[in-house]
């Protein structure tokens, strides 16, 4: 495979279509207010591809209008194109709103100034050329050049990415045309200056680490396989800075974005469509930045209490007498749980979904789901958007059109693993179709669901005939659709918003909660996945979860277990993360790992011990940037280690989690500024130092609280959330009289 390290390649596909025109912004030749915005008429001149970039003097510019527009909180918008009206992605708050711009102009600058007089962006005039000493040489084209926020943050767009005029790195804004293309402006390309210790995160969930930058990714949408590549089933066309900005890319097209890679000074985008729609956030942090982005895109609304508590599920329960075996030992052997979660096989056939309980292993699914609910278990049911062959629904779904009929005559194959041949997908951009899904959902709430598991919906079937938007454009958003009906449909039937889900895109954070995907049980797939939640809360999400201890085995996918090291770091692990799920392709129950199953325990007392802090945390993410799940660098942004960290995190505001990821028990512990306590000994240390090669038995990991923090706790062992009397709540203040967690639970020795 040819990999190629030049921007005509691998961003503006010269050397697939040699005959390319790139046609770039030029610096403006005019401005004028219009309505509360600022228009900017831009030239483009269209450049082609001989032995460099050249004018093509056969061509004129084309004049293109760059509209500015300002929102509360320092939310520029900037614009080519016609801006839509309607966006699914867009969700503004109740105090978003647009603030009135004007402009100020000199020869050589046009200042865009807010209503109080701030300069909020500076855009170069084009100035003709000095003489040079030598003729060699052609002077500079005339390109788009502007600072956004000059004063704080000073995102720039990269004027002058190039060697000399005619070998070009990057482009500030510009766009793509094949003249031989039934669409002749396909792509957009826009270009933000990096500087060279600048850091990047965000973009969704990605399982690389913490810094971006250098790296080149596809923000497409697909089923991730695992966790452990550059493929993702949730991208988020926002990113942040750690020059103090965060950039989001309004669009549900795809797009390649190069961080700091291609070129090392710029962050190079390319749209697959013919406008440009970017909003541009300064702020003082990056929770700043994050609360903005959602104050634009939708804020997470707060979880039920119970969906803090365990959830236990494998792929899969058959019978409704299997799993009352399953729920009745847990009960029996002191294993608190909420949940439960029946996966592909409660269907007549396995992967079959038709919405409907097999007759014969769940024949009274009404009382079954009451029994367990008495017994304080809510019950979740997986199910697919993808109808195959074989399904009772599928020729009720073709001839309604609730399927997107495809255009060729036949549906592209899309495994979905069933074993099924296709039949097509649930078309979420037809209202008829949506309500038809929802009248399934609200079914099965009646009978006594609490939560439907969205599964799949990173995919679509690209030549199908989707009723209001076309495959290239729905790719992208169809899991927002889908998981939008899923989500408001329960909270109509329960009240209680909730939804399990595996995709996502901007605005998929309004219908939590998400989980990290079909991990391997390993190591490095525990590493993984933590990268992929701390980028995801890093990029809007603000609560997460993933399958412990991880889904598939290795080498065999169904019949390699987790090792007993895997299985009680990652319930370490994920007792600190906002929500706690076992699963996989083999038996997740605890009994199933005799040796350590004590242990596990344990840590699912603490796990219910925090759920009043949870709760707390969860509360303060609906309010602002922060999600449970914190990236270091979100607690502490003028720390530059913290940029860099992947393999410890905050659970909120006052807990340090350090996961143990090797057989080993040992790793590297960053304590940042401040003083910290040992959450199991209260032992005081001073921060902002490395502790190194920490040691840590298979029974604890190390974890810190900050001083003065107030931890609300349940101080005594319950079974399921039911069992929690909210009178009894205690709030734990860590100071020197703090000597542990567990001085404060009823029976210590039950705790880790």
């Amino acid at each position: 495979m040819k990999h190629s390290n030049d921007f005509m390649e691998v961003v503006a596909d010269l050397d697939l279509n040699p005959e390319t025109l790139i046609w770039r912004a030029g610096s403006p030749v005019k401005a004028e207010k219009s309505s509360k915005s600022i228009n900017l008429d831009i030239p483009y001149t269209p450049f082609k591809f001989e032995a460099g970039l050249m004018p093509d003097k056969g061509l004129k510019p084309e004049i293109k209008k760059l509209n500015i527009r300002l929102y509360s909180g320092n939310i520029l918008r900037v614009s080519v194109g016609e801006i839509e009206k309607e966006s699914v992605m867009i969700e503004p708050s109740d105090d978003l709103s647009e603030i009135d711009l004007s402009f100020s102009e000199t020869e050589k600058k046009i200042n865009i100034i807010d209503n109080n007089g701030k300069i909020i962006a500076v855009f170069d005039k084009y100035q003709p050329p000095q003489s040079g000493w030598s003729t060699l040489q052609s002077p500079s084209f005339d390109s788009l050049s502007v600072v956004f926020f000059p004063k704080s943050s000073k995102a720039s767009l990269n004027a002058y990415d190039q060697f000399f005029p005619e070998k070009v790195e990057s482009i500030p804004i510009g766009f793509i045309e094949n003249p031989k293309g039934e669409n002749k402006e396909r792509s957009t390309l826009f270009s933000f200056t990096s500087d060279a210790n600048e850091h990047f995160v965000g973009t969704g969930e990605r399982f690389r680490r913490m810094d971006l930058a250098g790296g080149t990714y596809s923000l497409e949408n697909t089923d991730g396989l695992g966790n452990n590549s550059r493929r993702a089933y949730k991208n988020v066309p926002f990113f942040i800075s750690s020059k103090g900005y965060g950039l989001f890319v309004h669009t549900t097209s795809h797009i390649l974005l190069s961080v700091a890679d291609v070129s090392t000074r710029a962050v190079q985008g390319k749209i697959e469509e013919d406008k440009l729609d970017i909003f541009i956030f300064d702020g003082k942090t990056p929770e700043e930045i994050l609360k903005n982005y959602r104050r634009l895109t939708g804020f997470p609304p707060e979880l039920p209490v119970w969906s803090y508590g365990t959830w236990m599920s494998r792929m899969t329960y058959f019978s409704a007498d299997e799993i009352e075996k399953i729920t009745s030992r847990m009960r029996e052997e002191k294993y608190p749980c909420d949940v439960i979660h029946i996966d592909t096989g409660w269907f007549e056939t396995d992967w079959v979904c038709e919405w409907k309980f097999s007759k014969e292993r769940f024949p009274e699914p009404e009382k079954f789901m009451k029994r367990l609910k008495d017994d304080g278990y809510r019950v979740s049911l997986w199910q697919t958007p993808n109808i195959g062959e074989g399904n009772c629904l599928l020729e009720e779904a073709k001839e309604k059109r609730y399927l997107a009929p495809p255009k060729s005559g036949s549906v592209q194959s899309s495994s979905d693993f069933s074993g099924q041949n296709f039949g097509g997908q649930i078309d979420f951009t037809n209202p008829e179709a949506v309500a038809w899904y929802q009248d399934k959902i609200r079914n099965l709430i009646e009978m006594g669901a609490a939560v439907i598991k969205t599964d799949f919906g990173e995919k679509v079937q690209k030549d199908a005939d989707y009723m209001n938007m076309p495959a290239d454009k729905l790719h992208n958003i169809y899991s927002l659709l889908y998981q939008k009906a899923a989500f408001e449909q329960t909270q109509k039937s329960t009240g209680e918003g909730i939804i399990w889900a595996r995709a996502g895109w901007a605005g998929c954070q309004r219908y939590p909660l998400h989980w990290g995907g079909d991990t391997a049980a390993s190591w490095d797939g525990m590493a993984a996945v933590l990268r992929g939640g701390l980028h995801l809360g890093l990029s809007g999400f603000g609560f997460w979860s993933h399958d412990v201890p991880g889904f598939h085995g290795l080498p065999e996918f169904m019949n390699t277990p987790p090792s007993d090291n895997v299985y009680v770091r990652w319930t370490q692990f994920g007792v600190f993360t906002s929500h706690l799920r076992y699963h996989g392709t083999s038996p997740r129950e605890p009994w199933y790992f005799p040796e350590i199953a004590p242990v596990v325990r344990k840590w699912l007392n603490l796990r219910y011990m925090l759920i009043p802090y949870f709760m707390e945390q969860a509360k303060i993410t609906s309010q602002s940037g922060f999600p449970v799940l914190r990236a270091m660098l979100l607690q502490y942004p003028e720390d530059p280690v913290s940029w860099n960290i992947d393999d410890q995190f905050f659970c909120g505001n006052d807990l340090l989690v350090c996961p143990v990821m090797n057989d080993e028990g040992v790793r590297n512990v960053y304590l940042p500024e401040g003083v910290w306590y040992n959450l199991w000994t209260g032992e005081k240390i001073n921060g902002e130092k490395w502790l190194k090669d920490i040691k840590s038995e298979l029974s604890t990991i190390p974890v810190f609280v900050k001083e003065n923090a107030e931890i609300p706790v349940y101080p005594e062992p319950v079974q399921c959330t039911d069992d929690m009397d909210s009178t009894k709540i205690i709030k734990i203040t860590v100071n020197k009289t703090f000597k542990g967690i567990s001085s404060f639970y009823t029976e210590p020795n039950l705790l880790p």
